[in-house]
């Protein structure tokens, strides 16, 4: 058979409800809470004092005893260690009575249940990686691996404005949390800005931000960068007016490198499509055609403007010999003027001339014979 009867006496005056309504019952119970508290306390007081006089009851007779036995007899010694001996039975028994009285009290939230054993578990964090080891191959391959199995996640995580929602984006996909994710979603807003998506890119710089300092407290703290995502927005969430200017301000930074970044991409791609269509247009000579027309006299700009080669065969004439000399190379280097041309015009000419003589010829041989 189970004994309930233990049941029966409990106090638990937490749990009731049929009290006055002209008072506080939050109130009252904390009272009465705070009342059981104070008399738990104070038995537990009364109980270690105690035990601290029945110890000190029990080394003086341990050396009354001592000496006892070094001196053989002593009447003083003999009444004090009867003395002794009477005050440790009393002190026994106001710990039996205090015993007693602590398995009488009724029970309460307090001491209905204790705790068996307990277990702390202290998960040491992880270090951070020592990138340093990795050649240039294996992070450029690492890269790529990432951008191909993440791309969309750090997308989606460079959309999200509130702190909130960003700890919580980054604690469900830890795998973001790291140097990929940072130059990926940097690389990003460089193309946002060189593309005119200026409004998106200044978006997205801000959890570009928020990544660095996470990173960078990694660093900091030597600790794989995993582990700094609470650290970081739990501290962002509550910094005063200073740590919020100078977090703003990094943002501002990065945007303004960004667009002067994307400026300077912009303006070497120009010129790199105007040194492209250069080499297409270079001479046999390796001259730029239309820098060696604008560097003609305006004579013989004329000339080659109008097509007319008579014009510029008498142009020539009347310049310098060595003047001419020059401009008339450098056309040639650069494709304006062809000088075989028209001799080649002529060759064939004359080429068709014979053939025509010798054809003739040819048919009046025929007609002779007939």
């Amino acid at each position: 058979m189970v004994d309930y009867s233990k049941w029966k006496n409990i106090e638990i005056s937490d749990d009731e409800d049929d009290t006055h309504p002209n008072i506080d019952t939050a109130s009252l119970f904390r009272w009465r809470h705070q009342a059981r508290i104070e008399r738990m306390e104070e038995r537990k007081r009364q109980k270690e004092e105690l035990e601290q006089k029945r110890r000190e009851v029990v080394m003086k007779k341990q050396e009354i005893e001592s000496k006892k036995q070094q001196q053989q007899t002593d009447s003083n010694l003999e009444k004090e260690l009867q003395k002794l001996q009477l005050e440790q039975k009393e002190l026994e028994k106001r710990e039996q009575e205090i015993e007693k009285a602590e398995r009488n009290a009724p029970w309460n939230v307090d001491t209905i249940s204790k705790e068996s054993w307990s277990k702390t578990v202290i998960n040491k964090p992880k270090p951070r990686e020592d990138r340093s080891k990795l050649t240039d191959e294996e992070i450029e391959q690492r890269y790529k691996d990432f951008v191909q199995k993440y791309e969309d996640k750090v997308k989606e995580y460079a959309m999200i404005s509130k702190f909130d929602d960003a700890k919580q984006f980054l604690m469900q996909n830890p795998d973001l949390v790291c140097e990929e994710s940072s130059n990926y979603l940097t690389y990003w807003c460089l193309n946002l800005e060189i593309e005119g998506k200026h409004d998106l890119m200044e978006y997205v710089s801000k959890q570009v931000i928020s990544l660095h300092y996470i990173l960078e407290l990694s660093k900091q703290m030597n600790i794989d960068p995993r582990g700094c995502v609470s650290s970081f927005f739990t501290r962002i969430q509550q910094a005063d007016k200073s740590y919020m200017d100078a977090f703003d301000d990094e943002i501002q930074a990065f945007q303004q490198r960004i667009v002067n970044r994307a400026k300077q991409k912009i303006e070497e791609a120009i010129k790199e499509c105007e040194e492209e269509e250069r080499q297409k247009r270079l001479g046999p000579g390796g001259l730029d055609p239309q820098e060696v027309f604008e560097s003609l006299p305006e004579c013989l700009q004329k000339c080659f403007e109008s097509r007319d080669t008579s014009l510029l065969q008498e142009t020539i004439m009347t310049l310098e010999p060595e003047q001419a000399k020059y401009h008339m190379e450098r056309c040639v280097a650069s494709g304006l003027w062809i000088p075989d041309k028209n001799k080649l015009n002529d060759d064939n000419d004359n080429d068709n001339n014979n053939n025509n003589d010798n054809d003739d010829k040819q048919n009046n041989e025929n007609n002779e014979e007939k």
